[in-house]
């Protein structure tokens, strides 16, 4: 009788207790991984992907057609553990033949407290005013010292109004928003009504909005979108939040907005590159707070992200349904 011929897993990263104990269940599989949470080495990676069935990735593992090569023909199954999915040649990546698994919606709710946290952190000033409290600024209480800006009556900009975007206008609606204004590739008038949301152009968005949110996806159409022309448009008080991807946003440009006063603040959970050099010139800014991509950083959500990712692994490997699978 022929033993069974295990299919080769490699999985570039320690990964979070659920998601790993279903990979060790799976008896069919042989399952290597990178012990560590750093990120792999590109030799290291090119190494243990060398003839693997299946391949589970992190966001910040770029699965390019040098990579692809390196695995070879076994490769049939990519899972990321990411809603986001441009770290990986998707061209390539259909063109032979490849299934890819990722985790939408699982995130949204974690994303959507984040955003929400960021806006009213960098709205009201809280980074300066700890600050002030801890160097002894904090001295008698003065009628404009450490103001900020407040949500009621105020109107809110969108862009991308998808998942991530509705839960933060469903968590914004409380505080008494006077508008939602929202830009995408195209209307979402079922999606929208629940906030009376107004489809408007970028421009008349930037023009309008005393806070905006960026919580599109990282497409050629969106790389740079917000850039010196958006900023120029944009209110001297008003404050903008970007919770998708570090390349949306011209971080020069950002920058000369924010240090010459043509906007208030500005509130970054990803940027270009990740990590941020320590020197870059946007960490020198009291009015730009910055924090290291952790929108989906909640023990239940990445758990829950890792069992999502392993279960479309070994799905996809056993030629079964995936159970969030992107069409290519």
């Amino acid at each position: 009788m022929n033993p069974v011929r295990l299919m080769k897993v490699f999985v570039t990263r320690r990964i979070p207790p659920e998601g790993w104990a279903a990979l060790a269940r799976a008896a069919d599989c042989q399952v290597e991984h990178w012990d560590s949470d750093e990120p792999i080495p590109d030799k290291e990676l090119e190494r243990g992907v060398a003839g693997a069935h299946g391949l589970l990735c992190l966001l910040t593992d770029r699965v390019d057609k040098r990579l692809l090569d390196a695995a070879g023909a076994n490769l049939k199954v990519i899972s990321t553990m990411s809603v986001g999915v441009d770290h990986l040649a998707l061209d390539e990546i259909k063109k032979r033949g490849i299934r890819v698994g990722y985790t939408p919606d699982v995130l949204t709710d974690a994303t959507a407290e984040l955003a929400v946290s960021l806006l009213l952190t960098t709205c009201r000033r809280l980074p300066e005013a700890i600050e002030e409290v801890r160097n002894g600024g904090w001295t008698s209480w003065k009628p404009l010292w450490m103001c900020g800006y407040g949500l009621t009556q105020s109107t809110v900009g969108i862009i991308g109004l998808g998942r991530i975007g509705q839960a933060i206008a469903q968590r914004l609606k409380p505080f008494g928003i006077q508008k939602f204004l929202y830009t995408g590739r195209q209307p979402r008038p079922q999606e929208a009504a629940e906030f009376q949301a107004e489809f408007v152009s970028t421009p008349k968005l930037a023009a309008e909005s005393d806070f905006i949110i960026v919580a599109c996806s990282l497409t050629p159409a969106t790389k740079g979108l917000c850039n010196k022309d958006f900023f120029q448009q944009m209110k001297k008080t008003a404050v903008f939040v970007n919770i998708s991807r570090g390349d949306v946003v011209n971080q020069d440009d950002l920058y000369q907005a924010l240090a010459g006063g043509q906007i208030a603040a500005a509130g970054l959970d990803v940027t270009t590159p990740e990590p941020l050099p320590t020197n870059h010139p946007l960490l020198t800014l009291k009015n730009c707070v910055i924090l290291p991509h952790i929108g989906s950083a909640t023990y239940g959500t990445r758990n829950t992200m890792s069992l999502l990712a392993a279960n479309n692994l070994l799905a996809g490997l056993r030629g079964e349904p995936m159970p969030s699978e992107l069409k290519l």
